[in-house]
C-alpha cells in the first residue's frame, strides 16, 4: 500500500514539473512572436528532443552526439524557465532571443534526425584467447613424451590347473513298473532286430520327458 502511494505521487509530481515547463516554453514562443498554434508545438518538440536524447544515452552512454542533444534541449527547457521567472521583460523580447526561438524547429529537426538514424555504436566483448604454458627455461630435467607410456609389467605365468575329475552321475530312481515296461520293449526290440533299442527310440515309445527316459537308459545300459 506504501508502495503505491509513492508511486501515484511520483506521478503527481512529474505531471505537475512537466505542465509547468510546458507552460513557461509556450509562454516565451509566444512571447518571441511565435503565436497561435506554433507556440503549443514548441514545448513539444524540446521534450520530444530531452526524450529521444535520453533514449540513446540509455543503450550508448559514451555516445557524445546523444550527450550534446540532452544538453541542448535540457538548456532550452531549462532557459525557458528562467526567463519566465521574471528575469526577462516577455512584453519586449529582445532580438536575439526570437532568432533563437525562430532557428528552434531546424535545430531541434536536425537533431532528431541525426538521433534516430545514427547507427548505435556496439562494443562487442574480446574473444578469449586461449595461451600457451609457461615454459620454465630453467629447468634442467627433461620431462617425457606424450606419446612414450611406461610398459605395464608382464603378468606373471601361473599353473594351468589340472582338470577335474568329476564322477559319473548316477541314474535317478526310476518305479519299477515303468522300468520293467521299458525292460520289456527293450528285450522286444532285441530278440526282433538284434540290436539294443536306441535311447530315440524308447523316448517315442514311452513319450516321457528327457531326463526320465535318460535315467531309464542308464538302468537298462542302453547305448
Amino acid at each position: 500500500m506504501n508502495r503505491s502511494i509513492r508511486l501515484d505521487a511520483i506521478v503527481i509530481q512529474a505531471v505537475i514539473a512537466g505542465a509547468l515547463s510546458f507552460s513557461h516554453l509556450h509562454d516565451l514562443a509566444d512571447a518571441a512572436g511565435q503565436t497561435g498554434w506554433k507556440a503549443w508545438a514548441y514545448p513539444i518538440s524540446v521534450d520530444l528532443l530531452l526524450v529521444a536524447a535520453w533514449r540513446r544515452l540509455r543503450t550508448s552512454r559514451r555516445d557524445r552526439a546523444a550527450w550534446a542533444w540532452f544538453v541542448i534541449a535540457l538548456f532550452a527547457s531549462l532557459g525557458a524557465n528562467i526567463a519566465t521567472a521574471g528575469l526577462l521583460d516577455l512584453n519586449a523580447v529582445p532580438a536575439w532571443l526570437r532568432i533563437v526561438v525562430a532557428g528552434w524547429p531546424a535545430l531541434a529537426f536536425l537533431g532528431g534526425t541525426l538521433l534516430v538514424h545514427t547507427p548505435t555504436e556496439t562494443t562487442s566483448a574480446p574473444e578469449p584467447t586461449e595461451e600457451a604454458p609457461a615454459v620454465d627455461l630453467d629447468r634442467t630435467d627433461t620431462a617425457p613424451e606424450l606419446n612414450e607410456r611406461p610398459e605395464p609389467p608382464a603378468p606373471a605365468e601361473l599353473p594351468a590347473p589340472e582338470p577335474a575329475t568329476e564322477p559319473a552321475p548316477l541314474p535317478a530312481s526310476v518305479p519299477p513298473a515303468l522300468l520293467d515296461h521299458a525292460r520289456k520293449l527293450a528285450d522286444h526290440h532285441r530278440a526282433t532286430t538284434g540290436t539294443a533299442l536306441p535311447v530315440a527310440n524308447l523316448r517315442t515309445q514311452l513319450g516321457l520327458p528327457t531326463p526320465v527316459v535318460d535315467s531309464i537308459a542308464a538302468h537298462l545300459q542302453l547305448t
